[in-house]
């Protein structure tokens, strides 16, 4: 590991795009929390949701953590319209057609409470008479949209997402708009569990 590399996470704010240059003036963007030269996102979260950010300025790490086989878990606490009954459960757990695409076996699960977050600014937009359920949600691929288009598949539309972890990452106690360092530990374990996700290997042209 070289000393000059960094490795942030961000508990990213709702309306805040996951890019330090400014294009959209109602946008607030990680420039305006992160005050770290060039380092740059794994990932990223729609501007609309909220949570977990992983950065870095280390290339290889960045590549593996973004290369589809790399595939490491993402969970997320997804609050949605209505409560899902059992049978919409199963089908987010198995796999639903989005577009012309069907997603990957899931972990999820109704939550039986609604979680400890920060208010959300704006608030989410309530329908009077309309309940709304918190969901668990745990994929490990990263489709544009994925967790949104998901539960519209299945009749329950998202009204708030908040990414609660990335693979052993956790937000624990940041706070909202905070970021830190990765400790010694979650490095090391970040980088020997990305060691140990092999790639295909490579054919020579015909």
């Amino acid at each position: 590991m070289t000393n000059h590399y960094r490795y942030i996470i961000f508990y990213k704010p709702y309306g805040v795009l996951c890019q330090f240059t400014k294009d959209a003036p109602t946008h607030s963007t990680l420039k305006d929390y992160i005050d770290v030269p060039d380092v740059y996102p794994v990932g990223r979260l729609d501007w609309d949701s909220e949570g977990l950010l992983l950065l870095t300025n280390d290339g290889q790490l960045q590549h593996r953590l973004a290369h589809p086989r790399f595939g490491h878990k993402r969970t997320y606490w997804v609050q949605v319209e209505r409560i899902p009954d059992a049978d919409a459960i199963k089908r987010l757990q198995t796999g639903v057609e989005i577009q012309d695409y069907r997603t990957q076996p899931a972990e999820v699960r109704l939550l039986p409470q609604e979680p400890q977050l920060p208010e959300r600014n704006p608030p989410i937009r309530f329908r009077k008479n309309v309940p709304t359920a918190w969901l668990e949600m745990t994929l490990t691929e990263g489709k544009n949209r994925q967790v949104r288009r998901m539960t519209a598949a299945v009749g329950f539309p998202t009204l708030r997402l908040v990414r609660v972890s990335i693979a052993h990452l956790q937000l624990d106690d940041l706070q909202l708009g905070q970021w830190r360092d990765l400790s010694t530990s979650e490095l090391q374990f970040l980088h020997n569990f990305s060691k140990s996700k092999s790639f295909p290997p490579k054919t020579n042209p015909l």
